[in-house]
């Protein structure tokens, strides 16, 4: 299937694809929260509660990632 540009629209992403994205996506907030708590700059500090928050996210992200490869 090509659009109008000339180029091939990606393949469908299978469930797989979408919940590594989600994983890499976790990743990165909680490593910029981590950042962030660790700053000199006190107007970017963040709290442990939002650090806490951004670990349960990539933690449930993982979770659901070795659901999906468990039934593959």
């Amino acid at each position: 299937m090509s659009s109008r540009n000339g180029h091939s629209s990606p393949p469908p992403s299978t469930p797989q694809e979408i919940v590594i994205q989600e994983v890499l996506t976790c990743f990165d907030a909680y490593a910029r929260i981590r950042r962030a708590r660790d700053s000199i700059l006190t107007a970017s500090r963040v709290g442990s509660r939002e650090e806490e928050h951004a670990f349960n996210d990539l933690q449930q992200a993982i979770a659901r990632l070795r659901t999906i490869s468990w039934i593959r």
